[in-house]
């Protein structure tokens, strides 16, 4: 799909070099960029001695609060100045909920682009993936630090295994791959059968590109007992790939998320940016 808005979210003290990656990726495809300024709240005292710091506590809001507004004036005044089309947000969520806020706003958008910053962030970084992944029904964009993004990239891996997060994954990078100049079909340890990959695996998912006018090839990798992630890392290395594409696997068991091993592993160390959906 085409990229029409770009969502990037920001701390309080930090988040302005990812606005500027995203910015660049705005002017990129002439999209419009939308910032998302969070500051976590503290919860509300509570137990014997909430009394004694209740005061504390609403002083702090109180800072914090003032913090945000100059945050979003300032933010807004910097994107004004600008070429790139852009509106600025905030909100001041409590940690426990924040995956959920960010979430619902990024419904608004076709794209998140997640950068150094916001993967530097432990706790904050850890709300915005999370929020992405499970609430936005969107993709993200995982920028790692020293990579020079591009949603134009000329050679793209798709990391494909057959679920449905794969599936999703592509259908929301199909523009990006029609516009590549090379892109390869990626399956590690694929199995054979109508419950797996099919009678040759890769061919159905290939043809499926193909379709849409995509040059794809498949290639068919064993893992010799390396992690999965490990392969993929190499084998995009190896074909200098510009971007991966890839689903995001997991699920929400009632306030906690769960991320699988290989998503996990790709979002900890991303070896250049990584289009994941779920």
């Amino acid at each position: 799909m085409a990229f029409r808005t770009i969502l990037t979210v920001a701390g309080l003290e930090r988040g302005d070099a990812d606005i500027d990656l995203a910015a660049a990726l705005c002017a990129e495809t002439g999209a419009h960029l939308s910032v998302y300024v969070v500051a976590l709240a503290a919860p509300p005292p509570v137990g014997a001695y909430a009394a004694m710091i209740s005061d504390a506590w609403v002083q702090e809001r109180q800072i914090d609060t003032e913090r945000l507004e100059e945050r979003l004036a300032a933010l807004t005044s910097r994107l004004a100045a600008g070429d790139v089309s852009a509106d600025v947000s905030g909100a001041y969520p409590e940690a426990a909920w924040a995956d959920d806020d960010i979430g619902r706003r990024g419904r608004y958008a076709d794209l998140t682009v997640i950068g150094p910053d916001m993967l530097a962030s432990e706790t904050l970084g850890e709300k915005v993936i999370e929020g992405v992944l499970f609430s936005s029904a969107k993709p993200l964009l995982l920028v790692p630090a020293g990579a020079t993004p591009t949603l134009q990239p000329k050679r793209v891996m798709v990391a494909w295994d057959s679920r449905v997060e794969a599936s999703r994954a592509v259908r929301e990078a199909l523009d990006v791959l029609k516009a590549a100049d090379e892109v390869r079909l990626v399956l590690v340890d694929p199995e054979e059968g109508e419950d797996a990959h099919g009678e040759e695996p890769g061919a159905d998912a290939a043809a499926y590109l193909v379709r849409h006018g995509i040059r794809v090839s498949v290639d068919r990798l064993p893992s010799s007992g390396r992690p999965v992630a490990e392969v993929l890392r190499r084998h995009a290395a190896d074909m200098g790939a510009q971007m991966i594409v890839m689903g995001g696997y997991g699920h929400s068991r009632l306030r906690q998320r769960i991320l699988g091993g290989v998503t996990r592993s790709m979002i900890e160390e991303p070896p250049l940016p990584i289009l994941m959906a779920r």
